[in-house]
């Protein structure tokens, strides 16, 4: 058990050592919350930038605007008030807004007020409008707060919410300065906001997310990640309702550092900003980033500086939060970026998923960002066996590393509980204080999940060891192994595909289909099974919208058969832009499954 956390002064910053125990665990202290956090940035360190925004939209070109802590602080009296004024304490307060400042403020807002934030996105945002139907209906906030910009398309999806209570609107960007505000104890097990899932293989669910458990995880984020110089501070165009996206804005509020954010979309026309943003951070000391696997790929194949453009990129730290990392993703952007200072050290390939608030393992922050190769074969029959990197049946697996301080995770065999030995592969368990308490209003998916229970541990070298026998655990459906004390994930126990007893993953399947025809878009293919039958669905690439797939699909099926031994029953080309992707960018394949099969009725 670990002893109390220090007494933590009230003047000057946080220190990270107050918030660690004498065994050096990772212990929240009372009292200490985001909203406490800034309170003490506004302090000490008020004239100091905050958060900055980088607008692209309309004629823009990168216009910053920017909150010192002690705006930041004004306006955050204003808008809690405000959420006072039409809420009670613990009601849900849905943010509907676009990227930007006023997001960062809604959020911090909310907390503020004493009311759960529920960070999601406006309407306007493409494809996604199931996801945020659902989320509205399971939330059942009383508030929504958007801005005057988005005011209209918010009133009008809430018109179209039957059968929900109608919200209140708050616009904030008419909230004023107020002196109205009624300061909120905020217990360390409050629900801080709701972090709703990303809907890879299920409906988004809501994860209750107390403000122990964002002040552990962003603690254990800043240890990991090695982030204890003031001087380190954010970049990110991660959507901010996004869980990877949220931690750009919590960690800054830890020790009164700044975060630099712009849209998604400013990223995705143009990823040059996004690079050059880090080369222009670094007169101000090393700028962390994070992103999963496409947008590096992206970045290499379309971010590269013009002509005589001096880049400095020797001060970039860069998260890769993808499941599972992709190491052509990481070798494609060093190749494209070495020449203009990336160090060989950059990249800290990353485990995360939302239970856990977000961050649970990453690479010692010396490592360089490397590969195991591991036999196919094997893997089918969830071994972890190395075998060299030009064997026929080998299949790249890139290393997270070491799990977070005060943070456990167990590789377990989810049909018994049981514990398995480093090198076989099973279902991924965590423990720690920086766990969620459940999903919001579904008490039974929430015992199934976050009540698990190990049966049985190695008796030697167990990776629960310090964790009570009694303790619960979260099923994570994520699968991975441990070798040579670094985890890895492996995939997704709903995506696995299973042909006559033998598992295969589809992102195995999908890179030999990729390889297999020029036709098909780099990143853009998902493989599944319908009634037991293998089907891959691929975009095609950039001018073959008039080319026949008949042999596209022909050498698909030859090499899918040859690698993997296994017959595909169907291959279908889409346009660009077809296939379903989460909200942070990963391919949706389930929902993919599904509107394949929708259409063949």
């Amino acid at each position: 058990m670990s002893t109390p956390a220090r007494p933590v002064p009230h003047d000057g910053l946080l220190r990270i050592e107050d918030c660690l125990d004498d065994d050096g665990a990772v212990v929240v202290p009372a009292g200490v919350n985001l909203i406490s956090l800034i309170d003490r940035n506004i302090a000490n360190v008020g004239d100091a930038p905050a958060y900055r925004f980088l607008d692209y939209s309309g004629a823009n070109e990168g216009v910053a605007t920017e909150l010192t802590w002690t705006r930041l602080g004004q306006r955050l009296r204003g808008v809690a008030a405000r959420i006072q004024r039409v809420a009670a304490r613990g009601d849900r307060v849905a943010i509907l807004a676009p990227q930007g400042l006023d997001y960062v403020t809604a959020f911090f807002g909310a907390i503020k007020a004493g009311t759960i934030a529920v960070p999601l996105f406006a309407p306007e945002l493409q494809g996604h409008a199931q996801r945020l139907d659902t989320a509205l209906r399971d939330s059942q906030p009383s508030v929504v707060v958007t801005t005057s910009a988005a005011a209209a398309n918010v009133r009008s999806f809430l018109a179209d919410l039957d059968g929900v209570p109608a919200p209140r609107v708050v616009i904030l960007d008419e909230i004023t300065d107020t002196d109205e505000f009624e300061p909120v104890d905020l217990d360390l097990d409050d629900v801080s906001h709701l972090q709703y899932t990303s809907g890879a293989t299920r409906a988004p669910a809501g994860v209750e997310i107390t403000h122990r458990a964002v002040g552990t995880n962003l603690i254990q984020m800043i240890l990991s990640i090695d982030l204890l110089d003031r001087k380190v501070h954010g970049l990110s165009w991660l959507p901010l309702f996004h869980d990877m996206g949220l931690s750009m804005i919590g960690f800054p509020a830890v020790y009164g550092g700044h975060s630099t954010l712009m849209s998604p979309t400013a990223f995705l026309r143009r990823p040059h900003r996004w690079i050059k943003a880090m080369s222009d951070g670094a007169r101000e000391g090393r700028v962390v980033t994070a992103a999963p696997n496409f947008a590096y790929e992206y970045a290499a194949q379309r971010g590269r500086p013009g002509p005589g453009e001096n880049l400095d990129l020797s001060k970039a730290v860069l998260i890769l939060g993808s499941e599972p990392v992709d190491i052509d993703a990481i070798t494609a952007f060093n190749e494209a970026f070495t020449p203009h200072g990336l160090p060989p050290n950059a990249f800290r390939p990353s485990y995360g998923i939302a239970e856990a608030t977000l961050f649970v393992a990453t690479i010692a922050p010396q490592a360089r960002a490397a590969a195991v190769y591991l036999d196919r074969g094997a893997l089918g029959e969830g071994r972890a066996v190395p075998v060299p990197a030009d064997d026929e049946g080998a299949v790249a697996h890139v290393s997270c590393g070491q799990v977070a301080r005060s943070q456990w995770a167990v590789i377990v065999d989810p049909d018994t509980g049981a514990e398995l030995a480093d090198g076989h592969i099973g279902e991924i368990w965590l423990h720690g204080d920086n766990i969620g308490r459940g999903y919001w209003g579904r008490p039974e998916e929430t015992r199934r999940a976050f009540g698990a229970r190990l049966t049985s541990r190695l008796p030697t070298r167990s990776h629960a060891e310090g964790v009570a026998a009694e303790a619960n655990w979260l099923r994570t459906g994520d699968l991975g192994c441990y070798l040579d004390g670094e985890l890895y994930v492996t995939g997704r126990r709903a995506d696995l595909i299973v042909v006559d007893s033998r598992q295969h993953y589809p992102q195995d399947i999908e890179a030999t289909a990729e390889r297999a025809s020029s036709m098909v878009r780099p990143g853009h293919v998902t493989a599944f099974t319908v009634d037991g039958d293998l089907v891959l669905v691929a975009e095609r690439a950039s001018g073959t919208a008039r080319m026949d797939p008949a042999p596209a699909a022909a050498a698909i099926r030859d090499a899918v058969r040859a690698r993997h031994g296994l017959p595909v029953a169907d291959v279908q080309f889409v346009a660009a832009g077809a296939i379903p992707r989460t909200t942070s960018g990963k391919l949706a394949r389930g929902a993919c499954r599904t509107e394949y099969v929708d259409g063949r009725r």
